[in-house]
């Protein structure tokens, strides 16, 4: 019988984990597994200068036996010709109404909605989200009402959509607001998590914006904290801080109402590829990257103690960026690489080494994008604790991660309470300096969504405005809105109107309905001119 392979052997074979407060370099397995150390059962004598063998000690997590199972194919959404465009997006938004993902278009750039029953083929008259003049880079749904999206393009602006409650039905050309402040392609959306109608883009000017939605305003503009492309932005849990990553190599942590810099590492990975990172439910920051040798890389930071990272891991030696996902419920990471087959996670927690590896989802076909769908879209009866959709070349494939579990019951400890539609805050809230954590909702009832409300835009009066000039951090007009979905209001107004707002919006419905019937009879009128037209010259 051969004797087992000694742990230089090992060492190897494998890749390599350090953590905080330990010299040691442990090898991590690629597949499966959660120990540093994989060890033979039995005791043998080492050679001398050999270090002794440790046992197998396995890890208890009720997240080890995770498993990924991709749906069957007429649960796919089949012939989406996905975008082409050269930008680390994900191109693909999820909430537990509907798909977004962005498609190849002529002339523009456009995305595709699709409610998340409409599975199957996806015919290629299906209408579109078309009304940008360039390529679509970024989408982001709104978690506050799971039927508003912002999109950022190429043509230097950002626009704010509301998709019909049972999908569209004709292409969608019309924004509810257009967001222009930027002076180069805005490649990065995303929402606030806490406060109503606040939205984050960043562009290649290297600039950041902060917009009121609701009012069509830009509230913060931070336009000197970053010297190089910024790869990546990501709020904390109540939305006071955001983290971002830079071509400069460096991961800073910024307090949007000061426009000041809290933190910063440089060269938290020095690989020249592109780095991501997110701020995880604890404050600690999560960053993927790439190492000198260009190995793709983990890490862990505390924001208290910049200097060092509490984990670092290497995984291998592709050049697809890695694009981490974060379920604060569980403390679970997903990375997947663009151009990768597989997803891998991670457990965090408070103990050494802090990442800890459970498993890895292996399939046959190369990711292009990938969404990711809230926990409140979640089917809490089959132990389903997260779904992702991938992008391939022409298809969309949701993969769900299920616990095993043997129990019908609902399983309290794999669904805490988590962050639910309603949100802790009004934009006018927050940027008086209040922060406030999402408002949680229980899964244990088959979660009831509310009416979702429209967004309405209600432009301040910019002439009747009697504020001072404004001060660094303070609102300024910096956007344009099609007229027909603007009502003016007095300063301090309600998005949520009552009385006078409700007949506003009967009146709004009866202006779109009566748009929507000219538009009907001038296309019915062009074609009858065309048949009188082929009549006449004998061609009919």
């Amino acid at each position: 019988m051969c004797p087992p392979p000694c742990l230089g052997q090992l060492q190897g074979t494998s890749r390599s984990a350090t953590f905080k407060g330990s010299s040691a370099h442990l090898p991590i397995p690629h597949h499966g597994g959660e120990t540093g150390i994989r060890s033979h059962p039995r005791t043998v004598q080492q050679p001398p200068g050999v270090p002794v063998m440790f046992r197998k000690v396995v890890r208890q997590s009720k997240f080890r036996h995770v498993f990924g199972q991709p749906v069957k194919n007429d649960q796919c959404y089949e012939d989406i010709r996905v975008s082409r465009v050269t930008w680390d997006s994900t191109f693909c938004a999820v909430n537990p109404k509907f798909l977004a993902v962005i498609v190849e278009a002529s002339g523009g750039g456009a995305f595709l909605v699709l409610p998340l029953s409409k599975t199957g083929r996806i015919d290629k008259a299906y209408p579109t989200v078309c009304g940008h003049t360039g390529p679509v880079l970024d989408i982001d749904w709104c978690p506050h009402n799971d039927e508003v999206i912002a999109s950022g393009s190429e043509d230097c602006t950002v626009m704010v959509w509301q998709i019909p409650e049972n999908g569209l039905v004709s292409p969608l050309t019309e924004p509810v607001v257009v967001l222009e402040g930027h002076t180069k392609r805005v490649g990065i959306i995303t929402w606030h998590p806490t406060a109503r109608n606040v939205l984050l883009s960043a562009g290649c000017d290297n600039v950041v914006l902060i917009w009121n939605v609701g009012t069509a305003e830009e509230l913060y503009r931070l336009d000197s904290l970053h010297p190089d492309l910024i790869y990546n932005v990501s709020w904390n849990r109540n939305g006071s801080l955001f983290c971002t990553t830079c071509k400069d190599k460096s991961v800073r942590i910024i307090d949007p109402r000061r426009g000041t810099l809290v933190t910063e590492r440089e060269k938290a990975h020095e690989g020249a590829r592109p780095m991501r990172a997110i701020f995880l439910a604890d404050g600690k920051v999560f960053t993927t990257g790439f190492s000198r040798m260009s190995e793709r890389q983990l890490a862990l930071w505390d924001p208290e103690n910049f200097g060092e990272p509490m984990a670092l891991q290497e995984l291998d030696s592709s050049n697809g960026a890695l694009l981490p996902f974060y379920d604060p419920d569980t403390n679970v990471v997903y990375v997947c690489g663009k151009g990768d087959s597989s997803i891998r996670y991670f457990e965090i927690t408070d103990e050494p080494p802090y990442i800890h590896f459970l498993n890895t989802f292996t399939s046959k076909e190369p990711q292009r994008g990938m969404g990711t769908m809230p926990k409140r879209g979640l089917e809490v009866s089959k132990c389903e604790i997260a779904r992702f959709y991938k992008l391939h070349e022409r298809k969309c494939e949701p993969i769900v991660m299920t616990v095993p579990r043997k129990s019908d019951l609902f399983q309290d400890d794999l669904y805490p309470d988590t962050a639910g539609p309603e949100a802790a805050l009004e934009a006018e809230e927050w940027v008086s300096g209040r922060d406030a954590n999402p408002i949680l909702i229980s899964l244990r009832e088959a979660y009831v969504p509310s009416k979702q409300r429209d967004l309405k835009v209600n432009r301040r009066n910019v002439l009747s405005d009697s504020r001072p000039a404004a001060a660094p951090g303070s609102p300024r007009p910096g956007a344009s809105t099609p007229a027909a979905f603007t009502s003016i209001a007095a300063p301090g107004g309600s998005l949520a109107g009552a009385g006078e707002a409700g007949k506003l919006e009967e009146v709004m419905q009866e202006l779109r309905a009566l748009r929507a019937l000219v538009k009907e009879q001038g296309d019915r009128i062009c074609r009858l001119e065309e048949q009188l037209g082929r009549v006449e010259n004998g061609d009919a």
